[in-house]
């Protein structure tokens, strides 16, 4: 099988914008495209990251409508729905599409548009992923995240300062982030004396409800070659689930979905957790960050905290997070999210990430779905 190359990427600004869903899919499709330097009529497949548009706009069908509006017709199309991982998924469709020689050219990309809704509203949408019997009780993300994080800082002793680090680091990444929703430094005292939402967890442990789009362009190697020297490699890639009743996990700290994807993409790529350079982690919530973090082997279990206090996930540190400003900066339009993380290690790995930029050969790209009932782990290395 030959190996499956990234030669594209493109990111819209992040944040509240007047455009609606298409219009952002377009927006980024063409500026891919058009980094790749390659054309519309090119692409055999494109994918559609989103997960609520039918809900959040009553308009479906908008991968159809991106071939038409980008002049990519007659491309194969399709639309990936997995709830907040829906961009990872894409990531691992486009990667299917052309590992199997089905596609030569394979553009994927991921949007929402979620602002024009009030916080309520959105926040039911977002909710109703949760499985039925634990949404007719009202049960949201947040109040997931709330009880997890008092029971991972009771349990393993780490103060709540640690948490509001990684609120502070990642929002201090995102002021260099031009496509970034908020580019805003926050110092400590102001995140640990924001507003209440979810005890332990205040304002800025959340990220914000964002509109934006991003993507990728796919293809073989041997045709990334024809277009460029520089290029990534998508040499490991998995998905995983775990239970989707959270109160049936035997241990609420441990996200299966990212253990499992991980073990799977760095076996599919050889590469072990000391190998990564950089990392794109899913910050939905400040506490995910260190779940994850602890699931794919960056640290052992109840010890994420630890790195966070020490620096070492800082951009300058041993191993970087969330250099781009995570969700919790960059912003968290559902279905772009995951193909974002991946436009951030694509850019990390060729040189383009501007002031951002760190030294990297190996990155990796984790996007998760609900709370961790789904997970998407992608690694990329830079071409050789």
């Amino acid at each position: 099988m030959e190996r499956v190359a990234v030669i594209g990427s493109s990111m819209t600004q992040f944040g509240q914008r007047d455009e609606w869903v298409l219009e952002l899919l377009s927006e980024a499709g063409l500026a891919c495209l058009d980094d790749a330097g390659v054309d519309a009529a090119d692409v055999k497949h494109l994918y559609v990251s989103n997960m609520a548009s039918g809900e959040f706009e009553g308009q479906t069908g908008i991968m159809n409508a991106l071939a038409q509006d980008i002049d990519a017709t007659p491309a194969y199309t399709q639309r990936v729905d997995q709830t907040s991982s829906s961009g990872g998924a894409g990531i691992y469709a486009a990667w299917q599409s052309v590992a199997s020689g089905a596609s030569e050219m394979t553009l994927l990309v991921g949007g929402e548009k979620m602002t024009h809704r009030t916080t309520g509203e959105a926040t039911d949408v977002i909710a109703s992923l949760t499985h039925p019997v634990e949404y007719k009780h009202g049960v949201t993300l947040p109040s997931f995240a709330g009880l997890t994080a008092r029971h991972y800082l009771d349990r393993f002793d780490a103060p709540r300062e640690s948490l509001g680090k990684v609120a502070v680091k990642n929002h201090k990444n995102g002021v260099d982030n031009p496509h970034a929703q908020f580019r805003k430094e926050v110092d400590l005292e102001t995140v640990l004396e924001s507003p209440i939402v979810a005890d332990p967890l205040r304002l800025y442990d959340f990220c914000p409800i964002t509109d934006g789009s991003a993507a990728l362009l796919l293809c073989p190697e041997s045709v990334a070659q024809e277009y460029t020297d520089e290029y990534a490699v998508i040499t490991g890639i998995d998905g995983a689930t775990d239970t989707h009743v959270v109160h049936e996990r035997e241990d609420p700290t441990v996200m299966g979905g990212v253990v499992e994807s991980g073990e799977g993409a760095y076996e599919m790529s050889g590469r072990e957790p000391d190998d990564i350079d950089v990392a794109e982690l899913h910050d939905m919530f400040t506490i995910l960050e260190f779940l994850q973090m602890e699931g794919l082997g960056f640290a052992e279990q109840g010890e994420a905290w630890e790195l966070v206090e020490e620096g070492e996930t800082e951009r300058d540190g041993e191993l970087p997070i969330n250099t781009s400003g995570g969700l919790k900066s960059k912003g968290h339009p559902l279905g772009a999210s995951g193909v974002a993380q991946g436009v951030e290690i694509y850019e990390q790995l060729v040189g383009e990430a501007g002031p951002r930029q760190v030294e990297a050969d190996v990155g990796l790209c984790c996007n998760v779905g609900g709370f961790g009932n789904c997970v998407i782990t992608t690694i990329m290395e830079a071409a050789q």
